[in-house]
């Protein structure tokens, strides 16, 4: 689907810094000296949460501090998703329960933003139904935070925002990150995919990458701050690129980044299986600081319910794209997404699913029951299982995904393995959390000084899902 890409000028985000002074020095006038607060509540995907590291460095630039109790807050964010409706609910809910804060400060100001508003329905959902929330705008918008928030501040009537737009990218704009080891990446935005089952491509809009250099200067950015831990963004990673016309795709990107100087790991999500190539899983293989960890989602095993949900491959593709990554990459771990009960999905198509996944041995399965997008061609689909039928085969999966991670858990015991200790568990047996090169979590005791390094660990003992190790 032809798009017009339209890039915000850096002029129009000085501008909004700017605007950023505007409110700072507003809002310190006000205050008699308080430092004011604001609270931002991340909802759903990696992505959203880079997304509120940008509304946190607008904040910030506006002098605000940071809070997670909403009685201390004078802003809140709320930023949204909209991928399942369990999800929503959930929002919802938390965000009818800010009557009682804004009622002990009536000057409280409240947004919503993210991808569930920018579905019309929730929009105005919130605007019949949530009066205590003044602004509303949608991912489109956010890269003029500071000005919507002004106009609510300084006018008498709710802020919404919510209009569509495809091909939109931002550069410049300011972050502040909740950490100091791991760090969210944005390469591009959007969905050209269309699955059936899936909102994204309404709410995201349509695939534009930032330009390679723009992501190679962040990225050396924060390697040159410290991090060591780098996951590069994207609806669909394997799609880099080719909305640029330049001839880089996203193997060449990881490239790129690898060839940076320092000692950091490259993730990256999500990787669409029709899209994965043996490019990139030779780059993966030569490209010594790309981790060895592949979340390839493949939603069901059964070759009808692939078609009727628009994915772009069978389940014998998928199986040979795995078998191909792992020839190069014999200890690749490999993680996955599968959603149970597509609507129409029978018994005999779940048990495709069943044997695909005894084919694979993933490392770790995210499974979900389908949950009804509005707007989406699955949305309509005929349906005959029960919830019943759904829930069944759900927990039969769950148990069959719990099995083989203690299993493939169990093989670490005994090994020294390299991992990066990334924060604080809050508990005195085991301390500290730490990841494998695969992205394994591994609990272990030492000093918090360690924090931020790369260290060998002996694994000693394991279950479903963690691994448990002393520092060598």
């Amino acid at each position: 689907m032809a798009y017009e890409r339209k890039e915000i000028s850096i002029d129009e985000i000085r501008r909004q810094e700017g605007i950023c002074a505007e409110i700072r020095d507003a809002v310190s006038a006000a205050s008699e000296g308080r430092q004011l607060l604001a609270m931002v509540d991340t909802y759903g995907c990696q992505q959203n949460e880079a997304d509120s590291e940008k509304i946190r460095g607008y904040l910030a630039e506006m002098g605000y501090g940071f809070t997670q109790d909403e009685f201390e807050a004078d802003v809140i964010v709320v930023n949204t998703c909209a991928v399942r409706e369990h999800a929503e609910m959930r929002v919802l809910g938390n965000v009818g329960q800010l009557n009682h804060s804004k009622k002990q400060r009536p000057g409280q100001m409240i947004a919503v933003c993210g991808c569930m508003v920018q579905q019309e329905h929730m929009a105005q959902k919130i605007k019949r139904s949530y009066p205590v929330v003044d602004l509303v705008f949608g991912p489109h918008e956010l890269w003029r935070f500071p000005e919507l928030l002004q106009k609510t501040m300084t006018g008498k009537k709710r802020v919404f925002a919510t209009e569509r737009c495809d091909g939109l990218v931002a550069e410049g704009m300011p972050s502040k990150r909740d950490g100091t080891v791991k760090a969210w990446l944005s390469i591009m935005y959007g969905c050209n995919n269309f699955c059936t089952y899936c909102v994204v491509p309404y709410v995201r809009g349509r695939e534009r990458s930032r330009r390679p250099e723009d992501i190679v200067a962040e990225a050396r950015q924060l390697v040159e701050a410290g991090y060591k831990d780098i996951t590069l963004l994207g609806q669909n990673v394997n799609s880099y690129g080719k909305d640029l016309g330049g001839g880089t795709d996203f193997a060449d990107l990881i490239r790129m980044i690898n060839d940076i100087p320092g000692d950091f790991l490259i993730r990256f999500m999500t990787s669409h299986p029709k899209d994965a190539t043996e490019k990139l899983f030779r780059t993966m293989a030569e490209c010594k600081k790309c981790a060895r960890q592949l979340h390839l989602p493949v939603q069901s095993g059964s070759d009808r319910v692939l078609r009727a949900m628009n994915r772009g491959y069978t389940s014998g593709e998928y199986l040979k794209k795995v078998e191909l990554a792992r020839s190069y990459m014999p200890e690749l771990v490999i993680t996955t997404d599968i959603i149970v009960g597509f609507p129409g999905e029978t018994d005999d198509e779940f048990e495709d699913t069943v044997k695909l996944c005894d084919a694979v041995r993933y490392d770790a399965m995210f499974t979900f029951i389908y949950s009804k997008r509005v707007g989406t061609p699955a949305a309509s689909m005929p349906d005959a299982a029960t919830r019943e039928d759904k829930q069944r085969r759900f927990d039969r999966l769950l148990d069959a995904a719990n099995r083989v991670s203690a299993e493939k858990h169990a093989e670490y015991e005994g090994k020294t393995v390299r991992v990066l200790v990334d924060g604080e568990t809050g508990k005195p047996e085991y301390n500290l959390s730490s990841r494998t090169n695969g992205g394994r979590l591994v609990h272990l005791k030492g000093d918090p000084k360690l924090i931020g390094q790369f260290i060998d660990v002996k694994i000693t003992s394991s279950n479903t899902w963690a691994l448990y190790g002393e520092v060598e």
